[in-house]
């Protein structure tokens, strides 16, 4: 008598486990979970590596017309220096014969870059950048992209706090504000890469 109940409590603990059985067989194999809304809705950080992305390509363009010019000498003169920097900046116009406004600040990444600022502006540190930058001897002449950031013109500071909300450079290149604009410059070629305009400063 008892084997035959237990028999049976078997047989029925088989038949409440057997429809879980099923119903994951169901289940695709390759399901996977949705995505969240944050990683639908957020944009920025695809923005901020296609500006990477840009910079990384351009940088390589740089070395390998710099590779060309030979090893500098360790003590060169200041002469030396700027007659390197001419001809390294030629070369390079040269190559980028072409090059716009939003060849690296891309449509996507020019919107990135003035959320970015305007996060900074608008903060506690935002009255101090923009009175740091007044006080910089402003600059009328004309800036473009793929020409050398003029010599007659004071090289203006980019306040640091500012620099802290964008994305970070590579040591060839670095950020200048100049009337409201936002300019990437190559630093060793003194040429001006790219322009933000209006970036709300």
């Amino acid at each position: 008598m008892a084997s035959t109940i237990a028999a049976q409590q078997k047989t029925s603990s088989k038949q409440t486990t057997a429809p879980k059985q099923t119903a994951t067989s169901k289940q695709p194999a390759s399901a996977k979970p949705p995505a969240s809304a944050e990683q639908i809705a957020d944009s920025g950080p695809l923005a901020v590596r296609e500006f990477q992305k840009r910079v990384n390509a351009y940088v390589k363009l740089q070395k390998q017309l710099e590779a060309g010019l030979g090893k500098q000498k360790s003590t060169p003169s200041p002469e030396a220096i700027a007659a390197r920097r001419q001809v390294l900046a030629r070369k390079i116009r040269t190559a980028r014969a072409r090059a716009k406004v939003g060849d690296i600040f891309t449509p996507e990444v020019t919107e990135e870059f003035r959320r970015l600022i305007g996060i900074t502006m608008n903060g506690k540190e935002g009255a101090q950048i923009r009175a740091s930058l007044k006080s910089a001897e402003p600059v009328t002449v004309p800036l473009g992209v793929n020409d050398p950031y003029p010599t007659s013109v004071p090289l203006q500071s980019t306040p640091a706090s500012l620099l802290l909300n964008l994305p970070q450079l590579p040591k060839e290149l670095d950020y200048r504000v100049v009337g409201g604009k936002l300019i990437l410059r190559d630093v060793e070629a003194n040429l001006i890469l790219d322009i933000i305009q209006e970036v709300g400063i």
